[in-house]
């Protein structure tokens, strides 16, 4: 049962993933958003078959909760209505696939080279699911991308008031 479940949960979270992105039933945004929902939700189902219930509860609370609000505001605030179809550009194609394949040749260079040695230094689990070690690391070794991060939500929301406020002049 719980390989069933672990395929029907990671099938809605790649099927999910792929509808966020190329949309064929409808160009709004929004639409994107529900679809983020629905991948996030599946990844809460990943995380409660690997007996990590509290990064469940976070990925549903943080990230389907206030991740997709302020998502949902800044495409409500940015007043965004459903795009035409625009041609592809050929320089904006050519650079995306030479994008996509260098980053993937990296990823798999470094998957290669970290494997082997990332099996002999691994330590051992002390508490499923503790909270305590993962605070420790997230404010200990992770402090500078969880600022980065902070810094960059607000950024974006400075970012949509300023475009909102030049239609209003």
């Amino acid at each position: 049962m719980q390989d069933l479940m672990f395929y029907l949960f990671a099938a809605l979270t790649l099927i999910c993933g792929m509808l966020v992105v190329a949309n064929p039933f409808s160009r709004n945004p929004v639409t994107s958003a529900m679809f983020l929902v629905l991948t996030i939700a599946s990844m809460a189902g990943l995380f409660v078959l690997l007996h990590a219930f509290f990064l469940a509860a976070v990925q549903v609370l943080v990230y389907a909760g206030a991740v997709i609000v302020l998502f949902l505001f800044v495409i409500m605030l940015l007043n965004v209505k459903e795009e035409e179809r625009r041609k592809i550009k050929k320089v904006g194609l050519v650079t995306g696939i030479i994008a996509v394949i260098a980053i993937s040749s990296i990823f798999l260079k470094v998957f290669t080279l970290s494997n082997a040695s990332l099996s002999a230094h691994l330590p051992t689990p002390t508490l499923e699911g503790g909270t305590a070690p993962l605070g420790k690391i997230l404010f200990t070794a992770y402090l500078l991308p969880f600022e980065m991060l902070s810094v960059l939500l607000l950024v974006a929301m400075v970012g949509v008031i300023l475009l909102s406020k030049r239609d209003l002049k």
